[in-house]
């Protein structure tokens, strides 16, 4: 089929939906101008690469790798800094070894990251002393300021989303290519981190990594994948016709790719069976996922495989629940009943930030650690108790330190939230606090092994 072709037929396949969540633009012209724009621009990833990632997830499914998917609720511009970046990829490379040491199999590293700049909100307006604009819905759509200038859906955004994501993509193959990814270096900020007093109770097992670590150089372990590691970008398939713009035919296969990421995923708020998210990430060949929230019903789970993966492709669809530390021990089990039945393969990642957000007493937006972690601990608990493979974790995190959610070993308590409360969106754990998640996910790694 004719290049034009095939994508004219994917935008009549998605356009004819219901799309929920997307921007109303007051200039149409200007939106298409936007997006023909971004039609011509080249690819941020390739497919080569999304059919890699997509026979690592496979492995995932199988337990034999783990993927760590971590990164921001929103990126913004403001914050697309080297210096932002580095950290971030620093944290989930740190998280990355604990992980690796506690699964006993690879790690596969999946930023929330180069693209993450759209967000779906519970209001389409907000209202401010008798005032009501659009929500701000991230970056790539309008800007946080509570003005009516800035709420207001500009299609240029769309084209900086693509040259931040450009950029940040340049950034994060520089840093994991070029000798920040050292497994030695990377194990000696480790190493800082375990000998803080308050950290004292992660020594034991900072210590067994360190003799891994002097057996392996002892053994002359010194090959070049020690030092540097694949990296790939993921992000929610939002803005339909961003995604679009960015959908090619891999000139090797004749098939669609998104080639805005490595791997996108379907959010809560848009997964409907019969819905234009949906519809056209079933027709792309990245792998995908969808994130399932506690109130899922089987039979919508069995469609989504019908949808999403007909075929049974190994790696092709990932289920992310984001269920809650509550009640995933109720809601999980009948959900993995009707995979099972199914048949057809999936990989499991629990997603403990989204279940678990509450509104603390003096009005921010926040999360305790410890449901975070109660989340995934039972997220494990119950795959083992059903025979199933648990296969990673999505943690919404940033390299700096915030205060934006509660606990942790250098506690965060309400009273500091506002300390440095940065994000405009949900609320993340800071650096300290995701290594320590790291280390503990380890510990429950080692238990299920």
């Amino acid at each position: 089929m004719d290049v034009n072709n095939q994508l004219e037929e994917l935008y009549t396949a998605w356009s004819s939906r219901r799309a929920l969540h997307q921007p109303v633009y007051p200039d149409a012209v200007a939106l298409n101008r936007a997006v023909d724009y971004l039609r011509l621009m080249p690819p941020l990833v390739f497919a080569g690469e999304a059919d890699k990632l997509t026979a690592l997830m496979a492995r995932a499914s199988e337990g034999k790798a783990f993927v760590l998917q971590g990164g921001d609720c929103a990126e913004t511009f403001e914050s697309s800094s080297a210096d932002q970046i580095r950290a971030k990829i620093r944290t989930i490379l740190q998280m990355a070894v604990v992980l690796t040491y506690g699964a006993s199999v690879p790690v596969i590293k999946l930023g929330r990251m180069a693209g993450q700049y759209a967000k779906p909100r519970s209001n389409a307006t907000e209202v401010r002393d008798g005032i009501e604009l659009p929500s701000y819905m991230g970056d790539a759509v309008n800007g946080f300021e509570f003005t009516p200038e800035s709420r207001v859906p500009d299609p240029r955004r769309l084209i900086e989303t693509y040259q931040r994501s450009a950029a940040t993509l340049n950034l994060i193959r520089a840093f994991t290519a070029g000798g920040f990814a050292d497994l030695s270096k990377v194990h000696e900020w480790n190493k800082g981190f375990a000998s803080n007093p308050a950290y004292k109770r992660y020594n034991q097992l900072a210590g067994e990594i360190d003799k891994a670590m002097k057996f392996m150089e002892a053994a002359g372990a010194n090959s070049e994948s020690l030092r540097t590691v694949d990296f790939y970008a993921s992000h929610e398939a939002l803005l339909l016709d961003y995604e679009h713009a960015m959908t090619r035919v891999d000139s090797r296969t004749e098939k669609l790719y998104n080639t805005g990421a490595h791997f996108l995923w379907i959010g809560e708020r848009t997964r409907g069976i019969d819905d234009a998210h949906v519809e056209m990430l079933s027709r792309i060949e990245n792998p995908i996922g969808v994130k399932l929230g506690p109130n899922v019903a089987s039979d919508e789970v069995e469609a989504l495989i019908d949808k999403l993966n007909p075929a049974g492709t190994p790696g092709r669809l990932t289920l992310i629940t984001r269920m809650g530390a509550d009640v995933i021990t109720d809601k999980l089990p009948p959900i993995i009943e009707a995979v099972q039945r199914d048949g057809r393969p999936v990989t499991w990642i629990t997603d403990p930030m989204h279940g678990n957000t509450i509104a603390a007493s003096n009005g921010y937006k926040t999360r305790r650690m410890t449901d975070v972690v109660k989340e995934i601990s039972r997220f494990f608990s119950v795959h083992s108790a059903m025979g199933s493979c648990p296969g990673g974790v999505h943690i919404e995190l940033t390299g700096d330190d915030v205060t934006e959610v509660l606990g942790g070993a250098e506690e965060i308590f309400e009273d500091t939230l506002a300390t440095r409360y940065e994000t405009l969106v949900d609320p993340r754990l800071n650096h300290q606090q995701s290594l320590e998640t790291a280390f503990l996910v380890s510990e429950i790694l080692r238990e299920n092994s």
